[in-house]
């Protein structure tokens, strides 16, 4: 099936790339979404800019497209680029990294409906732990860009997504009943590399901003590498020097 990828550049739409990409579907471009507002109910926002970036790592095709980030109106903003997109590319199905959000499935499948396109969503009902566990294993390299969760504080930002994070989000899921994934807003990510990327993005600055008990991290200056294999370097997984 030729698709469209909701693409925000974090964990969640990240693996449902993959997923696609196994499954045999053909991904005609990946759309990133950038609401005015930063607390949208829908779409994902820290850094999202950047997500062409990734897009070029990979080699797809993508655009992007602003709404104003209000809810409900923020979903219907998307008609004009996906109808477009069905009728010069003839994309036939929309592709988002939902888990678990009825609230977010529901309003994509609603829009796909309206288009009289498919809404494929790779990754729904996938347990946490084992969406999670998914995500080390393929090497994904995932930065936490924001926080804003009881039991997640200023030192998660910028830090990479491993199994001691892992660990403790299934811990704070029992303590304070946090979603591990991060579906609910307690947390946003991006990636800087995957088996997908034929490059991979190294950030050189990010400024992390802090209010009260929620905050992000910025990335102000980013830049595509060469990956290098790693058996130069024996078992790491990062050369020595870049």
């Amino acid at each position: 099936m030729r698709v469209v990828v909701l693409y925000s550049g974090g964990k969640d739409s990240h693996l449902a790339l993959y997923r696609l990409l196994r499954e045999g579907h053909e991904i005609v471009s990946l759309l990133t979404v950038i609401p005015e507002k930063p607390d949208s109910w829908m779409f994902h926002r820290p850094n999202v800019e950047l997500a062409g970036l990734q897009a070029d790592c990979m080699g797809f095709p993508w655009q992007c497209v602003k709404v104003s980030g209000e809810k409900e109106k923020e979903v219907a903003e998307l008609i004009p680029a996906l109808s477009q997109l069905k009728y010069q590319s003839k994309i036939e199905g929309v592709a988002t990294g939902a888990i678990a959000s009825n609230y977010q499935k529901s309003r994509v499948e609603k829009l796909c409906d309206t288009l009289g396109l498919k809404h494929l969503s790779p990754l729904w009902g996938t347990p946490e732990r084992e969406l999670l566990t998914e995500i080390l294993n393929l090497k994904f390299e995932v930065y936490f860009t924001s926080v804003s969760a009881e039991g997640l504080d200023k030192d998660w930002l910028g830090k990479v997504l491993d199994l001691n994070r892992v660990n403790t989000l299934l811990k704070l899921r029992e303590k304070y009943g946090l979603n591990p994934s991060g579906e609910g807003g307690e947390y946003e990510t991006f990636v800087c590399d995957s088996p997908l990327f034929k490059r991979r993005l190294r950030v050189l600055e990010a400024e992390t901003v802090w209010h009260h008990n929620s905050g992000i991290w910025n990335i102000k200056s980013i830049q595509i590498v060469e990956k290098i294999p790693l058996d130069r370097f024996g078992d790491s997984d990062e050369p020595p020097h870049e």
